[in-house]
């Protein structure tokens, strides 16, 4: 009886935890609000040869009515490099979620560049009012080695 007791505290606790840890997650503001992100990004692929290409790239989104992430719904690729207009993205839409005051991830990136790059969770960082890649982020077998894009209205993530 005296275990079961035990296990029961210990449920509690970490329960308790975990309400207290969601409370305090990080959350963006303004909240359901559409944004649109313009930018560049950098992207390595089989048909660029694994050699970097450079590309214009807006998002373009809305913000979750609590904060809790934003949903991006499209995403227009440009550039004067003829890569650039054969990317197409699929899975949107991706979610963008703040893991903490200047940092986030991005989950269901995919898309393909001739064929099919796969999927994946990236991490980004965020700071100066813009989200970036802290490193090459895979993608399958594609590579995002750069991304420098500018919310708009500028997002801005607190942690309560």
């Amino acid at each position: 009886m005296k275990g079961i007791k035990t296990l029961v505290s210990f449920t509690a606790i970490a329960v308790c935890l975990g309400a207290a840890s969601m409370v305090n997650a990080a959350t963006i503001t303004p909240v359901n609000t559409t944004f649109s992100a313009p930018g560049t990004i950098t992207v390595k692929s089989p048909a660029s040869f694994n050699l970097p290409v450079t590309c214009n790239i807006t998002f373009t989104g809305k913000t979750a009515v609590d904060g809790s992430s934003a949903s991006i719904t499209a995403a227009t690729v440009s550039g004067s490099n003829s890569l650039c207009g054969v990317p197409v993205m699929q899975n949107l839409p991706w979610t963008l979620t703040p893991t903490s005051t200047s940092t986030a991830t991005v989950a269901g990136v995919s898309f393909s560049v001739i064929s099919n790059c796969g999927t994946a969770t990236i991490n980004t960082n965020y700071g100066g009012g813009a989200l970036t890649v802290p490193s090459a982020q895979a993608v399958g077998s594609c590579s995002i080695t750069a991304l420098n894009v500018a919310p708009s209205p500028t997002f801005v993530i607190t942690n309560p």
